[in-house]
Formats: C-alpha cells, sequence, structure tokens
C-alpha cells in the first residue's frame, strides 16, 4: 500500500491523458458497466460547509475507489482552501487497499474542471466568440484554466457577488492566458458571451431563459448537492439540448431537479452523446447539467496512481 502526498500527485498530472480517461469513463458509465453506492453528504452550519462520499468501480476493471471530498466555504477568510479530501483506491479483486491519494481535493478539483471543458469541446457552437464566467472560486478558475485546451478563445467576462473578487479573479495568474473583464451583471455578461460557465455554491437561480442569445451553450457545475441551485427552470425551457452527467443525481438535487416541465425524453447522459454524438445546428441553445460522478474520481484515482507507479 503507498500513500502519496498532494505534491506527489501534481507531478504526475498529464491534463490531455486525464481528460481522455474522464471522457472513457463518461462512456462506461452511460453503457451501465459503472457500479456506484448511493453518493453520501454531510451538511454543517457553523462554519458552512458540506462533504461528499462517492464511490465506483468499473466491472471487470482492477481496481475500485472511495473518494471524500470536502468544501467549507469561509476557509479562504483563514487563509485555506476552501476544498479537501482524499481518494482511496483498492483492488477489485482482492480487497486490497492500493493506494491512499492525499489529494487536498486537488482531484476532485481538477475532474470537475476537465468534465466541464469535455462538455464544452463536444456542445458549445465554435468558435466560440466570448467566454463567460460566473462565480469566482476554486472551481470557476479550474473551469476557465482547462478551457485553453478546447477552444482558442482567450477574451473572458467575469461576474461574481462581490466585485473585489471578480477583479482579483482577472488579475490571478493562473489565469494569465485569458483576457478577462469583470462586470457588474449578469446581463451583462450574457449579451455577449456564447459560452456560459456557472460555478457557485448558489441556492438561488442565478441565470434565467430570457438572458440567453440563440447559440449559447451553458454549463452549471454548482448544483451538486440539495439546496443548490444556479440555472432557473427557464433555462431549460430554452433549451434545444441538455445534457447531464447522471440523469439520476440531476433529477435528485442537480440544477434540472427545479425544471418539473422538462419531458426526460428531451435530456441525455453526456457519456451517451460522446458515444453518439449529435449534430448541433449553429443556432441551439445547450445545457450541461454537471453534479459531479463517481466514476471520474475512479479515473483519475487509477491514472494518477499508475503513473506514479511506472
Amino acid at each position: 500500500m503507498k500513500i502519496y502526498t498532494k505534491q506527489e500527485i501534481e507531478r504526475a498530472v498529464e491534463l490531455p491523458h486525464l481528460m481522455a480517461e474522464i471522457e472513457n469513463g463518461l462512456i462506461h458509465s452511460s453503457q451501465g458497466t459503472v457500479l456506484t453506492a448511493p453518493v453520501s453528504f454531510l451538511h454543517f452550519e457553523k462554519p458552512k460547509g458540506d462533504v461528499h462520499i462517492k464511490s465506483a468501480a468499473v466491472r471487470g476493471d482492477e481496481y475500485y475507489v472511495v473518494k471524500i471530498a470536502s468544501g467549507f466555504y469561509d476557509n479562504p477568510k483563514h487563509g485555506l482552501a476552501s476544498s479537501n479530501g482524499m481518494m482511496v483506491l483498492f483492488s477489485q479483486k482482492t480487497g486490497e487497499l492500493m493506494a491512499v491519494l492525499l489529494d487536498e481535493g486537488r482531484l476532485t478539483d481538477l475532474r470537475t474542471g476537465l468534465a466541464g471543458a469535455i462538455t464544452v469541446k463536444h456542445l458549445a457552437q465554435h468558435p466560440i466568440t466570448k467566454i463567460g464566467i460566473i462565480g469566482t472560486g476554486t472551481q470557476a478558475r479550474e473551469q476557465l484554466f482547462h478551457l485553453q485546451s478546447v477552444t482558442a478563445c482567450r477574451d473572458v467576462i467575469v461576474w461574481g457577488r462581490d466585485i473585489a473578487k471578480a477583479r482579483a479573479f482577472a488579475l490571478d495568474p493562473y489565469l494569465q492566458a485569458f483576457t478577462i473583464q469583470p462586470v457588474q451583471t449578469i446581463e451583462t455578461l450574457t449579451q455577449h458571451c456564447n459560452v456560459i460557465i456557472t460555478a457557485t455554491s448558489s441556492s438561488k437561480p442565478l441565470l434565467f431563459g430570457h438572458q440567453l442569445q440563440p447559440g449559447t451553450h451553458i454549463t452549471a457545475v454548482g448544483a451538486d448537492d440539495l439546496g443548490k441551485q444556479e440555472l432557473d427552470e427557464s433555462v431549460f425551457e430554452r433549451a434545444d439540448l441538455i445534457v447531464v452527467d447522471s440523469l439520476g443525481q440531476s433529477l435528485s438535487y442537480g440544477d434540472l431537479s427545479h425544471a418539473k416541465n422538462i419531458k426526460l425524453e428531451t435530456v441525455i447522459e453526456l457519456g451517451k452523446f460522446l458515444d453518439k454524438p449529435q449534430h448541433r445546428p449553429k443556432e441551439w441553445i445547450t445545457v450541461a447539467d454537471l453534479t459531479g460522478i463517481a466514476i471520474e474520481d475512479l479515473q483519475i484515482a487509477k491514472a494518477i496512481y499508475l503513473k506514479l507507479q511506472s
């Protein structure tokens, strides 16, 4: 059994390989070859935080994973990252503990960012003219950073509840490849961007259907638990194509759970779309509701472990 630190894990990150592995995992998930247990949640109020426990295996594979990831939203006030956690990899043949990846939440942030980039790669209308980011936290940074690999667009508008945080986001060295303009209103963002990413912990809708321009793609990653919502029901009502990472999870606590008038036959899982892509007419509005699924944790944990072993 091996224990790996965050620093060791970072040295094993190869982004193109990890993106390909996550795409493969999404396809496995939609083909019905993935075993998962129900997601476990813990919620805390003082200070505000939540913990998610996820697990997955692919039938006939070598490994299974159990992942613990937390988000404590006051941490940045104390100089700490808001996310933390670890991934634990076991043998699917014997149950033997193979590795503990003490990633401090890094792999969860990374796989979520890569999943967002995958949706933009396959669902957005290319070429992308301008990218809109709603949110200024860790995951907003990850979502934007990984778009470098799927689009040549470097023009970005960012909105946050706190304009000072939006201005700091615009100057973040991690995002130096982009030209980022902070704005005071979401309406300004939606008027100019044909790709919009929402990455917040909001409990009330931030984006509405009437704000969207024809040809816009939206990826929403913030609603990963009960009580969270970024997209109003009207966004789904305007959408020509709705894609989710997991239909079950999205209907339980994703943004889609708030869209009561949507016909389920109009919703497709991302893995199915990747396996059998559909033509996207130029004027379509497309929405991806991502709740974060355990197969992504397995794929990234396994890839990192095998790289560290080589």
